[in-house]
């Protein structure tokens, strides 16, 4: 799929210089979940504890903040356990493509199974192939704010095909809207603000070569 991925996490420097120019736009990726960022080490481009203030930085979010989402403190776990994937998918409704499937060879007759029957191969083909999303709390650093982030990936512990080959991959995203601080100029010279950028979440994965 296409996605934004944040450019943020380039952190190029200039020759000679110890300021980091970071590429503020986001670009196109195939790739989720957004890799690690690659930040300057230099805590002098960190943001100050008056930088900070939360409820400053809420007003500056304005309704982008979702605390399904996105955390200010350190977290409780999400739902990042294959157990409860495997749960997920015998709670999952059937999808209607699946409740049309015609049992038997794709050449030969069709195959005739009572209505328990029937119902029972559906819902193990739909566990096998079922890819849920699985999310745990990622902690992007003091450069962000919120700094915690609910990021999504799709469960790829086995093959979810017969005959095996296809795993979980994602086909859709979402974008949350973080705050970044973000500096321009170097040494006492530079300037420093939160400025908003956008960042990409798996929202739904499928069963795919």
């Amino acid at each position: 799929i296409r996605a934004l991925l944040l450019c943020s996490c380039l952190g190029l420097l200039r020759p000679g210089v110890g300021q980091p120019f970071l590429r503020l736009r986001p670009s196109p990726s195939d790739n989720l979940p957004v890799k690690d960022i690659v930040e300057h080490p230099d805590p002098e481009y960190d943001p100050k504890e008056q930088d900070l203030d939360e409820r400053t930085l809420r007003k500056k979010l304005g309704s982008h903040f979702d605390p399904g989402f996105m955390a200010v403190a350190v977290p409780g776990p999400a739902n990042a356990s294959g157990a409860e994937a495997a749960a997920g998918r015998a709670r999952a409704a059937l999808p209607a493509e699946l409740r049309r499937l015609e049992l038997g060879p794709p050449q030969g007759p069709r195959l005739r199974v009572g209505k328990k029957a029937r119902r029972k191969v559906l819902q193990w083909l739909w566990a096998y192939t079922y890819c849920p999303v699985l999310y745990t709390w990622k902690d992007l650093g003091v450069r962000f704010w919120p700094r915690y982030i609910k990021e999504g990936n799709c469960f790829a512990e086995k093959s979810c095909s017969l005959p095996e080959g296809m795993f979980c991959k994602p086909v859709k995203s979402v974008t949350k809207t973080f705050l970044r601080w973000h500096c321009q100029g170097w040494s006492s010279q530079k300037y420093c603000t939160w400025i908003p950028v956008q960042y990409p979440l798996i929202s739904e994965c499928k069963c795919s070569c």
